[in-house]
């Protein structure tokens, strides 16, 4: 599945950020004034097979004479000195020696140039005149000597191959560390490090952050500010590439576009930009193993001022409440949160909800709930409120919706209408289907024929009758949302346990279906040990009246019934609990009599 396009999302144009790598012009310092830059090698489009370096599978560290002893010794002598020479810079620069052959072996688009830069010179006879030591010293320097020399003139200490070995363009490797000019290439290397750590360590499932990308951009549907598009055009990027977004938690695949899209990052400072960040939305509830995938799905949390966008009178969200803790629930659920132009839809959103009658408090709560809704237009809201609507939910019902399943505001109306109709054959009226809806909204989030048609399976194998549905599900919707194998079957086969066969189960819950829902420990097991242990009656009694289960221990049933055994009297369950209080005095005390006679 591919991104939607920016047009179809409405997305804003912005002008392209100055710091877009691909977009910028790269240039060096020209070691000859009257010689045109063009007609040196510098800027030749590079092929990776150019030059054939047979890498090792790994990296050994270099002898003490610094000779290349991983590199294939079948090698030409050329190939081996230019790996050689980068492998001395990035050494220098304070790198370990197998990591800077690493690095080496990894940059050969960097080497090309040092090799061609070589060839122009020589055969241009330039040396002396851009030599800065003085004139004919060429004639003493091997080939490795003036690829280092050239290295050494660019001025940029092993930063070019070290950003190319991670998988950046020779173009954009140039300017980026143009940008870093004043960085050391060991300090670089450190920044880089917490940056993987930061983005990627955190990741059990490396597709759930992509997952999570996908659905943002699904669901967005208002134009975006600066820092979101910048996201989308990441995204992009991941999407394009081998495996698409499932990839972006994935370091190896992704890292590279990270940096591309935003060169910025390399640009913070670790200790007085990122771990403060990273701390204050620690501070106000991003859980740690869920930090990764909140800045990969928005890097740019790092370059906002994050605790002052979330101070008071400046928080747009104050009346949902989510400052504090919940604040950083909410990032985890949708990160573009704390972009411009997610905070700017928070009163569109609002203003169109509270028009439908929906209480604020239901607002607030969804929001706080599903913040995706604030990617939102309220004309992407619109139809599926007209679909509510049309089953008589609105008001205060419509609020239960927004307020306990707001993610069901943002389904495609046409995947709504298959639960509908799926109801509609089962015999339930429009009316019967909006109180459904009111009541257990999540039902018509589930997929028919995955979810609801095996529940429907699960009382056929009981033994209920397909024209017994109705009834079963009215009084309880929510089997439809019920884990069978997990809470429902273990109370059945506990009941079964107890005395009852599977036809008494099914019978009870054609009667009283709620029946379902009851926890073995709270409801199940105390009241049938009352039964049967201290009232004396067989287990067989809730077969003809299961509605015992619903009643209060305390409140109802415990009392009734030492009221009835200190008058001796001896009852059915219905009898003893179906009556209200009125009628309960009236048939087993005598108040209606003795008030008569007073």
């Amino acid at each position: 599945m591919l991104l939607p396009s920016f047009a179809a999302m409405s997305v804003a144009p912005f002008p392209p950020s100055s710091s877009t790598l691909h977009q910028i012009s790269i240039t060096y310092p020209n070691p000859h004034p009257s010689l045109h830059f063009s007609q040196l090698q510098f800027l030749k489009p590079l092929s990776l097979t150019s030059l054939s370096l047979h890498l090792p599978s790994t990296h050994p560290s270099l002898s003490s004479n610094s000779s290349v002893s991983g590199v294939n010794a079948e090698l030409p002598e050329e190939d081996r000195d230019v790996i050689e020479v980068i492998t001395e810079i990035i050494n220098e620069a304070g790198i370990s020696e197998s990591e800077s052959l690493k690095i080496a072996l990894n940059s050969p688009h960097y080497a090309k140039t040092l090799r061609e830069s070589v060839k122009d010179l020589d055969e241009l006879s330039l040396w002396n005149s851009w030599m800065k030591d003085g004139k004919d010293k060429e004639m003493t320097m091997s080939l490795k000597e003036k690829m280092k020399q050239i290295a050494k003139e660019k001025g940029d200490d092993g930063k070019i191959p070290y950003l190319e070995s991670m998988g950046l363009s020779l173009s954009s490797a140039i300017h980026l560390a143009h940008l870093l000019s004043s960085e050391s290439l060991s300090s670089l290397v450190v920044k880089v490090k917490y940056l993987k750590e930061l983005f990627f360590s955190d990741s059990d499932d490396e597709r759930i952050v992509g997952k999570f990308a996908r659905r943002m951009v699904l669901h967005l549907s208002i134009s975006v500010d600066e820092n979101v598009q910048q996201t989308l055009s990441f995204f992009e990027k991941i999407e394009a590439r081998r495996g698409g977004l499932e990839m972006l938690g994935s370091c190896d695949a992704s890292f590279r576009y990270l940096i591309q899209s935003f060169p910025r990052l390399l640009l913070l400072p670790v200790e007085s930009n990122m771990k403060p960040r990273v701390k204050f939305l620690e501070s106000v509830g991003v859980p740690r193993k869920y930090m990764g995938s909140v800045l990969l799905l928005f890097p740019p949390l790092l370059f906002l001022d994050i605790e002052e966008k979330t101070k008071a009178g400046s928080w747009p969200f104050e009346m949902v409440g989510v400052l504090d803790k919940k604040l950083g629930r909410m990032l985890v659920k949708y990160p573009w949160l704390l972009s411009t132009s997610i905070q700017r839809n928070y009163k569109d959103i609002s203003t169109f909800l509270e028009a439908k009658t929906v209480p604020k408090v239901s607002i607030e709560r969804g929001i706080s709930d599903w913040p995706l809704l604030l990617g939102c237009s309220a004309g992407k809201l619109k139809p599926m409120l007209e679909q509510f609507d049309n089953l008589g939910v609105r008001t205060s019902k419509l609020g239960n919706i927004v307020a306990t399943s707001p993610q069901l505001l943002l389904q495609r109306p046409e995947e709504f209408q298959k639960v509908v109709n799926f109801l509609q054959d089962l015999g339930f009226d429009k009316e019967s289907i909006g109180k459904i809806l009111a009541r257990c909204p999540e039902i018509f989030a589930s997929k028919t024929e995955e979810t609801l048609q095996k529940k429907l399976e699960f009382l056929s194998n009981l033994g209920i009758l397909k024209q017994e549905y109705p009834r079963v599900l009215k009084k309880y919707p929510e089997l439809f949302v019920s884990d069978i194998e997990r809470t429902v079957l273990p109370r059945m086969k506990y009941l079964m346990k107890s005395g009852l066969t599977e036809r008494n189960v099914a019978t009870m819950i054609v009667q009283f279906s709620p029946l379902i829902g009851y926890s073995i420990e709270e409801v199940l097991r105390p009241k049938l040990d009352f039964l049967v242990n201290t009232m004396g009656k067989s287990v067989k009694e809730v077969v003809y009246y299961p509605r015992y289960f619903s009643y209060s221990m305390d409140k109802k049933i415990k009392p009734r019934y030492f009221l009835l055994r200190s008058r001796n009297i001896n009852c059915s369950l219905k009898d003893m609990l179906a009556k209200n209080d009125d009628e309960f005095a009236t048939e087993y005390l005598g108040l209606e009599k003795l008030t008569s006679n007073v």
